[in-house]
């Protein structure tokens, strides 16, 4: 399982995405170029110390991001967005699934819509407009980890 990052553009979502990913113990790819100058400090303020337990890719562009998947094996890419055609509580994941989320300002374009597999939409209540990107990306990686039985370690009661 991994969550790629399209041109994400605020740092502390990004930052929290990592940290998210890293705690997880699931890959990232960070698809630029970034609506923000990247630079270890500022990812390290907004991942706090977490990074270092990130694995992380980056990739100069959608292109590139392309060509690394196929060069590797790799399952689905599944696409969160607020237009997707399935809703997250039915939507079956697999373990080898990529989760790909857009820019907070502009979500992703029609090129990269239409490279999905899959387009994943988190129901909200009527007049919500959409969550934050890190929530969703919580959201959508918690319950393809619980489906997909990839928790790391075991909860203690």
């Amino acid at each position: 399982m991994r969550l790629a990052l399209f041109e994400p553009d605020i740092p502390q979502n990004t930052g929290a995405m990592l940290r998210l990913a890293a705690c997880l113990g699931v890959g990232v790819d960070v698809i630029e170029p970034c609506g923000f100058a990247w630079s270890d400090a500022r990812m390290r303020r907004a991942g706090l110390d977490y990074l270092d337990l990130a694995e992380l890719r980056r990739h100069a562009s959608w292109e590139a991001f392309r060509a690394a998947r196929a060069g590797a094996p790799g399952g689905r890419l599944v696409l969160l967005t607020t237009a997707g055609a399935e809703e997250l509580p039915g939507f079956a994941f697999a373990p080898g699934d990529t989760l790909l989320v857009g820019r907070e300002s502009a979500g992703v374009p029609a090129t990269v819509r239409a490279a999905a597999d899959a387009a994943v939409r988190i129901p909200m209540r009527p007049g919500a407009r959409s969550l934050n990107v890190a929530l969703a990306a919580a959201l959508a990686l918690g319950e393809a980890l619980r489906q997909t039985g990839a928790f790391p370690g075991k909860a203690t009661t």
